[in-house]
């Protein structure tokens, strides 16, 4: 007897303790599993507003050097990356040829003053004929006939024309001689600007073939170091934020693969091209961004990673991206609230949408994205916190009961998500600025769930 006693004591213990274990490891496990918040706080601060591109560092002029004659390249003055000034001698083509020419053509000027000295020899002669003809025409008309007189005056006639084609042959034969002067400076190839040499084209002793076309010798880039010019592409939807900028003439910062480290700052948007280009249906205008270069850190052909400023807010609400993009659970959601999250759901498409176009009219669009500048956000309601309408506080309190489950010691959470009625501008890539709101600084909002179990 007493052996079944101490067995059904022991029996009765047992479930005892299974029982409150059961009913604590229950709790532990509702505990456990339910829902968990991400939070993140509204903050007080600025908020800078940007446009990312990139684009291709260029000179601000590249000037090609070539060569207008034809001929072996006797010796190069310059090279790549060299300094050179206006005027200077870049590289010197064979001039023999050309030395030869005007050597030609001076002789041919000579002989062209010669034979206009010997016309006006003759035509002296002439006219002292025709005046001595006239003399005795004068005294005696039998002295002279007047056959004998036509032929002194056509003769001084013939040879004052036979002067002007000699004055022409010397002008012509000037011409020439200029001509193959011209071509014998070509042999100095110089620089017209001042500048670097970016490339160099030609080696020593190579032959240019200028007849045909003007070879290229040599790029020079003037005013390396006071200007560099950062093309970039820009798409048509941020264009309208660039020429913003540009007209309040906010900064653009950039960065180079070569200094990953360095932010190069003081650049300014020069000017927004109109020479637009379409790629696979997306448009891009060309933005010309100036910036110094006093180091000659930034060469030609680099990449360069931009970021346009378009405007910097001072000193106002914001509130973290994730919030507006949390869209809770029905459950979640306290009951006078639960009507909001209609507002988020798209539209069901309608049966004959096959046959209707799919795109809006563009002043519905307009509308749209006006509205779309509402936006709802969710925090935990605490007790005391029921408001009759969203975003509004109420003065009446609620008794908290005794089994609901805390999150922060500090506050008594419901477990019930209320929303926040908010008018959002501008965002960046972390935060959005609230315009208008039932928000301050440092509340919480929910950004998310944790997954079961996370601590």
């Amino acid at each position: 007897m007493r052996t079944f006693i101490k067995a059904v004591i022991i029996l009765a213990v047992l479930g005892a303790l299974g029982y409150v274990g059961l009913t604590k490891g229950m709790a532990w496990l509702a505990e456990r599993n339910k829902s968990r918040f991400r939070i993140a706080s509204v903050e007080q601060g600025n908020l800078r507003i940007t446009v990312n591109a990139a684009g291709q560092l260029e000179p601000t002029l590249s000037v090609k050097v070539g060569s207008f004659v034809s001929g072996p390249v006797l010796e190069l003055y310059a090279d790549h990356n060299d300094e050179v000034t206006e005027k200077q001698l870049l590289a010197k083509v064979d001039p023999r040829l050309y030395e030869a020419a005007v050597q030609r053509d001076e002789a041919a000027l000579a002989a062209r003053n010669g034979d206009v000295a010997r016309v006006k020899a003759e035509l002296q002669r002439a006219l002292n004929d025709e005046k001595r003809s006239a003399s005795l025409k004068a005294e005696n008309e039998d002295f002279i006939s007047q056959a004998e007189l036509d032929q002194f005056l056509y003769a001084r006639q013939s040879l004052e024309a036979q002067l002007t084609i000699a004055d022409a042959s010397v002008k012509q034969a000037q011409a020439t001689l200029a001509n193959s002067n011209a071509n014998l400076d070509y042999t100095n190839i110089v620089s017209p600007v001042a500048g670097k040499v970016i490339e160099r084209k030609i080696g020593q002793g190579e032959t240019l073939a200028s007849q045909f076309q003007v070879q290229e010798l040599f790029v020079i880039a003037p005013r390396m170091r006071e200007e560099m010019l950062i093309r970039a592409l820009i798409d048509e939807a941020d264009i309208g934020l660039i020429r913003d900028a540009k007209d309040s003439d906010q900064p653009v910062y950039f960065s180079v693969d070569a200094y990953p480290e360095k932010v190069f700052t003081g650049a300014r948007i020069l000017e927004i091209r109109l020479s637009f280009t379409t790629t696979q249906n997306v448009v891009t205008y060309p933005v010309i961004v100036s910036t110094t270069n006093p180091d000659l850190k930034l060469l030609p052909g680099m990449t360069a990673n931009l970021t346009f400023q378009i405007n910097l807010l001072k000193d106002i609400l914001k509130v973290p991206n994730a919030a507006l993009r949390y869209f809770p659970e029905k459950t979640l959601v306290r009951d006078e609230d639960q009507k909001l999250l209609e507002l988020n759901l798209a539209p069901e498409p309608s049966e004959d949408s096959a046959t209707t176009s799919e795109t809006p009219p563009v002043d519905d669009v307009a509308m749209a994205n006006i509205a779309s500048s509402k936006r709802i956000v969710w925090t935990q309601e605490t007790f005391g916190d029921r408001s009759g309408a969203a975003g509004e506080k109420s003065s009446e309190t609620a008794a908290p009961p005794s089994s609901a489950p805390t999150t922060d010691p500090t506050k008594n959470f419901t477990g019930k998500l209320r929303a926040i009625k908010i008018e959002i501008g501008d965002s960046d890539y972390q935060f959005t600025h609230v315009v208008k709101g039932d928000l301050k600084p440092g509340d919480e909002l929910i950004v998310g769930v944790k997954p079961p179990g996370a601590p």
